[in-house]
């Protein structure tokens, strides 16, 4: 929201005169004097006219959660446990998810409840990388990597997925990198070569990797780096 509005919102003060105060130089965002009643401000950033405090900044959450299997990535589900069950009562009602993890897989969940970052890590635009370890029911077959590398073929979207690395671990277990978040992507992807998932764990988003040292189940804030998600 613009500043000047934030200052006009408060009774008996015209856009005009939320101008004239911002220009003297009366108001302060964040702690920082702001001359311009254009600028862009959040609704994490406390805002004072003089002494008075015209917003009161509300906390930002950024959140790294190990995702069990069978928790769904939901806000709510009269059925199923969701991953905001997982978190204190008092943060839940403010928090979303940012890249969704299907109910049986398992690793690396982001919750904010900052919608403007969110935006940017799930953004198809960006590219960011994001990896999984995948296990599956078949040995993965010469030519996988290969055709992940050219991209596969979804004939429902009547498209073809971006290219993605394939990394072989073992017969039957590999690392896959991919650039975007498509519906079951990397099911769908092992799919059409002749394989099936049977596990996939996410480990990394961007720059974004899953504490090793996180319990299934538990959270903890991101680090300041982490929240710059660079891929």
């Amino acid at each position: 929201m613009k500043l000047s509005r934030i200052l006009s919102n408060r009774d008996g003060t015209s856009r005009q005169s939320a101008n004239r105060l911002i220009a003297a130089g009366r108001v302060r965002v964040n702690g920082r004097v702001c001359r311009h009643g254009a600028e862009d401000v959040d609704r994490f950033a406390t805002v004072h006219l003089d002494d008075t405090e015209v917003q009161t900044g509300t906390t930002a959450h950024y959140l790294m959660l190990h995702k069990p299997a069978g928790y769904l990535s939901a806000t709510v589900d009269a059925v199923h446990p969701t991953v905001l069950e997982l978190v204190p009562p008092g943060l839940q009602p403010d928090l979303h998810i940012a890249g969704r993890l299907d109910r049986a897989s398992t690793g690396l969940l982001i919750l904010t409840n900052d919608g403007a970052w969110s935006r940017q890590l799930t953004e198809p635009r960006v590219k960011l990388p994001k990896v999984y370890r995948v296990t599956t029911a078949y040995p993965i077959g010469p030519d996988t990597a290969d055709r992940f590398a050219e991209g596969i073929w979804f004939e429902f979207e009547q498209l073809r997925t971006s290219p993605a690395l394939l990394e072989p671990l073992a017969p039957c277990e590999a690392r896959v990198t991919i650039y975007e978040g498509r519906y079951h992507q990397i099911k769908r992807m092992f799919h059409a070569c002749s394989n099936r998932v049977t596990g996939l764990h996410r480990e990394r988003m961007g720059s974004i990797a899953l504490d090793q040292a996180l319990k299934v189940g538990d959270f903890r804030p991101l680090t300041e780096m982490e929240r710059s998600f660079a891929g």
